[in-house]
């Protein structure tokens, strides 16, 4: 079984992270009417905690379902549920306390989040796998 190393997790949660910050950021910054550097700055918080995140939740889900085990929409479904569903959990006290606001403000906002999240991480996902596979055949084509 080929597992993913260290250095792939780490870029595909750097990707992951990078594009979701350049598009969360200012979404969020216009449509809470707060500054895009108090966005900006939580959501490079939530970034750096969801990377951590994504690197332990990806390790044990690989583990459970091996990179060659054919993941289709449902399973894919269940990842990003699983993934999501954890983090909301995670990032709840850390919104509430960098924007000053109460919890159940901050599980709003992680609501919102979760419904921009939940099809992103699908899709992102979906892709990666693509492109691994491709990866993969090509390196083990040239070997």
């Amino acid at each position: 079984m080929r597992t993913r190393s260290l250095k792939e997790r780490f870029c595909h949660a750097a990707g992951f992270e990078g594009l979701a910050l350049i598009t969360v950021a200012p979404l969020a910054a216009w449509i809470m009417e707060k500054p895009l550097f108090q966005m900006g700055a939580l959501a490079i918080m939530l970034s750096t905690v969801a990377m951590l995140w994504n690197m332990i939740y990806n390790t044990g889900f690989d583990r459970i379902w091996p990179p060659q085990v054919k993941r289709g929409f449902g399973l894919r479904a269940m990842h990003a549920l699983g993934f999501e569903g954890g983090f909301i959990l995670i990032g709840l006290p850390i919104a509430a306390w960098m924007l000053n606001i109460s919890l159940l403000d901050a599980f709003v906002l992680e609501v919102a989040f979760f419904l921009f999240f939940l099809p992103y991480t699908m899709v992102y996902n979906w892709v990666w796998d693509k492109l691994r596979q491709r990866w993969v055949t090509q390196k083990n084509c040239q070997a």
